[in-house]
């Protein structure tokens, strides 16, 4: 987690930036166009396998896929790690590539996809010594384009991130929770005391981020996200401004990359007093 004068003085840069760079807008171009040609023709017309770990995929997830490792090498010269790959494969790259290395789910939220649930994404990471310099959240249902470069900023489509209001008392909070990876105390604790107005947990975790990052949601809490889970998702929401720690770690970064927790919000302010009940009830 950054410090909060840092935070300031990265911020300020931030908005000296008026627009995404030439990379970011291709590689947002890449993202609506695997989803017009691979995700979409395929929405409510597949049927849904079960993987070896109990998740659903579908032939869009892998055909998306597909199209990203022909793609995105076109744009930055860097092998493409994805979530239809077998773990052994993903481990490899990901300890061999840090020099440059994409990060992609070609469908974050297929159990919604499969189900004709309109909540679902395309998310590209572009990481560099195992740190997210470049994301893309695209959204086809909502022609929604999440996107970020690490010390440039965030955008949602042409619009500069963040959204926000005026800053909430957690208590006015609303929150992104996905309960299934909590411990049975912090999950319990969650239920019963609810420290902030209301929850929601859609089932796609990428857009959870950029959600909260402009402005829809208010804190966040994950037990255990996979690496394309946040990969884009948290450049995005650390270049609107918020703030990102763990549950086990003060640094987000320290924890396990494929296994990792999240406890997120979209100002300091908010982030400190939701890290301080998690901290005080996991």
């Amino acid at each position: 987690m950054l410090q909060s004068n840092s935070i300031a003085r990265h911020f300020e840069k931030r908005l000296n930036v008026s627009q995404p760079s030439e990379t970011l807008q291709a590689l947002c171009a890449i993202a609506r166009k695997v989803a017009a040609t691979e995700v979409m023709p395929r929405y409510q017309k597949v049927v849904a396998e079960i993987k070896h770990d109990g998740s659903l995929f579908t032939e869009a997830d892998l055909a998306a896929q597909q199209a990203l490792q022909r793609l995105l090498p076109a744009l930055v010269d860097c092998p493409v790690l994805g979530e239809e790959m077998t773990q052994d494969e993903q481990e490899k790259l990901w300890e061999t590539c840090t020099d440059g290395l994409w990060v992609v789910d070609p469908i974050d939220g297929t159990s919604n996809f499969a189900h004709g649930l309109p909540y679902f994404a395309v998310s590209i990471a572009l990481f560099r010594a195992h740190r997210p310099v470049m994301g893309v959240v695209y959204v086809p249902v909502l022609d929604e384009c999440f996107a970020a470069e690490a010390g440039q900023g965030a955008w949602l489509n042409q619009d500069r991130l963040p959204f926000l209001g005026d800053d909430k008392k957690l208590k006015h909070a609303m929150a992104a929770v996905e309960t299934k990876w909590l411990s049975g105390h912090l999950a319990t604790r969650i239920v019963t005391v609810n420290p902030y107005h209301s929850h929601r947990n859609y089932g796609a975790s990428t857009i959870d981020w950029c959600w909260l990052a402009a402005g829809r949601t208010d804190v966040m809490l994950h037990g255990a996200q996979k690496l394309w889970d946040y990969a884009a998702g948290v450049l995005i929401l650390l270049e609107s401004g918020g703030q990102v720690g763990s549950i086990f770690h003060a640094d987000y970064w320290q924890e396990n990359p494929w296994h990792r927790s999240a406890v997120a919000a979209r100002t300091p302010s908010l982030y400190k007093a939701w890290q301080a009940w998690v901290q005080a009830n996991k």
